[in-house]
């Protein structure tokens, strides 16, 4: 069941494991009761019968947190409110560090494979859903997001009035973002190199793609820091955020990040290895506080590690 209406409005019905109840506004129509309505939107995803035995359980409710009978007469506007069903999810054997928090931000450090907020078949798997859990934060919200792949820092805000000021930094590119990769050392590759290219990603597509000639969107500064035999550690400074903008711009340069399951090249999909994560890490942010205008930069607890042998 896909969510309705806006985040962060408050419901009659308290968290699941650290995830939001579904919010449903009823939208204008001819169905008699809130049962057809029901079985009409969401029959074709889960079943009718599944409908049934969720309206006989009394999991769907109004906003004063009363159950709701299918036969009630439909009426357009009405907002009701449910908790999804999540099917089981491998634990993500990782765990999030916080490496700073106060009233108004959570820093965290989200390890490879985790999701940042629910997506798809991650949704209790996710840093949101943990960090709401084990800090009793129950209105955290993430002011950006990070790959699932990628492991390091995501900022995350307490309070919903905070939300949008911490938002505006990342969208008005007031934030400086610092990742490191381990990738192939490449001699004949002169860096330091701005990289910058029109990058697509389509909806529905894997991986995404840059469309040569076209006016760049996407620009990535790469310095190389340290090498180690056929390998090196690269700082790189992302001056837009693209989807997968750095792994792209890697593989483009002919030192594709390594493990990456993407790039150059689709790897078939399977169970995640907990052994190979994406050598990428978001290592530091760096910005001017919104409230108290003081330059603040916040550094990984977390380590790339090299490939043995």
């Amino acid at each position: 069941m896909r969510r309705r209406g806006g985040r962060g409005v408050a419901g009659p019905l308290g968290q699941r494991d650290g995830v939001d109840a579904v919010r449903v506004r009823l939208p204008a129509g001819g169905w008699a009761t809130v049962r057809e309505h029901l079985v009409e939107r969401y029959g074709p995803v889960i079943g009718a019968d599944r409908v049934d035995a969720m309206l006989a359980r009394g999991e769907f409710v109004g906003a004063d947190g009363r159950p709701v009978a299918g036969g009630e007469s439909y009426a357009a506007g009405r907002t009701l409110w449910f908790h999804r069903e999540f099917p089981p999810e491998e634990r993500v054997p990782f765990d999030v560090g916080v490496v700073h928090r106060d009233e108004r931000i959570v820093v965290a450090d989200k390890p490879h494979f985790l999701a940042t907020t629910p997506r798809g078949r991650h949704v209790t798997e996710t840093a949101l859903a943990r960090l709401r859990r084990d800090l009793g934060l129950p209105h955290l919200q993430p002011a950006h997001r990070l790959d699932r792949l990628t492991a390091g820092l995501v900022l995350f805000v307490v309070r919903p009035e905070d939300r949008g000021a911490y938002q505006t930094l990342f969208r008005d590119r007031r934030v400086r973002k610092e990742y490191e990769a381990l990738a192939p050392y490449d001699p004949g590759l002169a860096l330091p190199a701005t990289v910058r290219s029109h990058i697509v990603k389509e909806r529905g597509v894997v991986a995404a793609y840059e469309v040569p000639g076209a006016e760049p969107n996407s620009e990535s500064r790469v310095e190389l820091v340290e090498r180690r035999g056929a390998l090196a550690r690269y700082r790189l400074l992302p001056e837009t955020g693209r989807t997968h903008q750095l792994r792209v711009h890697m593989s483009a340069l002919g030192v594709p990040i390594l493990d990456d399951p993407l790039y150059p090249r689709v790897r078939p999909d399977g169970p995640d290895d907990h052994g190979r994560p994406l050598r990428l890490l978001a290592r530091a942010l760096e910005f001017t506080d919104p409230y108290s205008g003081s330059p603040v930069r916040f550094e990984s607890r977390l380590r790339l590690a090299w490939p043995a042998g």
